[in-house]
């Protein structure tokens, strides 16, 4: 029974019995500090497990932070697109234009097909039934028909919304009254829109004529349906603001540094927040006396290694870019890294292309390098840590089948404790009666 203590003869005295409860839990207190050491055991893989998490969450994101940087249509990549003359040309550009300059006029802007009625005045409601046909660009016409249930404005309007026939219609109401307005679902001339053979005493009038956008790039005639043209230049989108045929636009496309800022940004910053939630399990607390839960991890000693030996990594042939150092990124003593944004600005501003070889040549690249260490650290079945998380998940499943078998056994033997402490318990309580019956014979034979 361990260290339990029973005083026999002070229960036998007075006849009080003993606590059985109170006996058998401190038993069974006593003969489970293996479950306890279990458990402890089993808290300490929790919180390993916990952290093995996060810094695998961080592991992932500066993996993805390297996307933009290894991408050819990533961030990284990015073109900018400036106009001399934002009032009748701006543009975008995507990854895939190239660097150059183009010389752009807008001859004349697209614009939309619309007809309109006159207005029903005198308080008209309705018109004559009828029909008429609507055509769009040089398209095959569509006879609207006009019945008894529609000879009204928002009755026509319903029934040509309703059909589908490539243009919108509305009730415009005014101070002269309430008239039909079409507009084209569709801008250049084949969006042009023509009302003809009209029975329904309303009548049309031609808005605005559907005609294509007229420009020319670097001397080449474009005609375009839509004020935003795409294919002209590739990789470039021009929105066509105001027309001008007197007038040139200078549009430069170039590499946009900001974008490739931002982008070495965020790899920086994502390597921070990796290489600080590895260094921290290491930081051992003498004054507290708290270890992290990973302090002698020797898995984690190995992602430290692979991730400095990573952002250390050179290359050469790139115009003196060879090195995070030479875009201004350097190393820290904790393992950090800092960014002189001038450097890296100047950099990436008069070296751009050589500060894309030294980051995405393959293989050898810096990033496509510093990629595949990543691809092998969060590998979601061989990564170091993955792998040591799998077998956690293992030690902690067969540790709460320990617990489970001891909790059993304590079942049959807090069982087997209660009987015989029962029986010390009522042996004790029976025990005054006893003595005082062998003090009367006793009394009786002295007699």
């Amino acid at each position: 029974m361990g260290s339990v203590g029973l005083n026999v003869s002070s229960a036998a005295q007075s006849g009080s019995g003993i606590d059985v409860q109170g006996m058998v839990d401190q038993v069974l207190y006593a003969e489970r500090a293996p479950e306890r050491d279990l458990q402890t055991q089993q808290a300490l893989i929790q919180s390993q497990n916990s952290a093995l998490a996060a810094i695998n969450s961080n592991l992932k994101d500066l993996q993805t932070s390297l996307q933009s940087l290894t991408d050819i249509s990533g961030q990284f990549n990015g073109k900018a697109a400036s106009s001399s003359n934002a009032n009748l040309l701006t543009a975008g550009a995507t990854a895939y234009a190239q660097a150059g300059s183009h010389t752009v006029k807008v001859t004349s802007l697209a614009a939309t097909g619309t007809s309109y009625t006159d207005p029903l005045t005198d308080g008209k409601t309705t018109f004559t039934t009828g029909s008429f046909d609507l055509r769009l660009g040089t398209g095959t016409p569509v006879t609207i028909t006009v019945d008894s249930t529609d000879n009204t404005l928002d009755g026509i309007v319903s029934a040509i919304n309703s059909k589908a026939v490539g243009v919108t219609a509305s009730v415009i109401a005014d101070a002269n009254g309430a008239r039909l307005s079409l507009v084209a679902n569709q801008s250049g001339a084949a969006g042009d829109l023509t009302i003809t053979n009209d029975s329904t005493g309303l009548t049309f009038h031609k808005g605005i004529t559907g005609v294509n956008a007229d420009l020319t790039v670097d001397g080449v005639q474009i005609s375009s349906a839509s004020n935003t043209v795409a294919g002209a230049i590739p990789g470039v989108t021009l929105s066509l603001v105001s027309a001008d045929p007197n007038s040139s636009v200078s549009l430069n496309v170039k590499a946009d540094t900001d974008q490739a800022n931002a982008a070495v940004d965020a790899f920086v910053s994502a390597y921070n927040k990796a290489i600080q939630s590895v260094t921290a399990q290491f930081n051992y607390d003498p004054n507290s006396g708290t270890a992290p839960p990973l302090l002698s991890d020797s898995t984690l000693r190995l992602v430290q290694e692979q991730l400095m030996g990573a952002v250390s990594h050179t290359t050469s042939g790139s115009g003196g870019i060879s090195s995070l150092y030479s875009l201004g990124i350097t190393v820290n003593n904790d393992g950090t890294l800092s960014a002189d944004h001038a450097k890296l600005d100047n950099a990436l501003s008069s070296q751009y292309g050589d500060v894309q070889t030294f980051l995405q040549t393959a293989s050898t690249g810096f990033a496509q390098n510093f990629n595949s260490v990543m691809e092998g650290l969060t590998d979601t079945v061989n990564g170091p840590l993955n792998v040591e998380l799998t077998g956690n998940n293992q030690l902690i499943k067969d540790i709460t089948g320990h617990i489970a078998d001891i909790e059993a056994r304590m079942q049959n033997r807090q069982q087997e404790l209660l009987n015989e402490y029962s029986t010390i318990d009522a042996t004790l309580r029976q025990l005054p009666l006893l003595v005082q019956q062998i003090n009367s014979q006793l009394s009786s034979i002295n007699s």
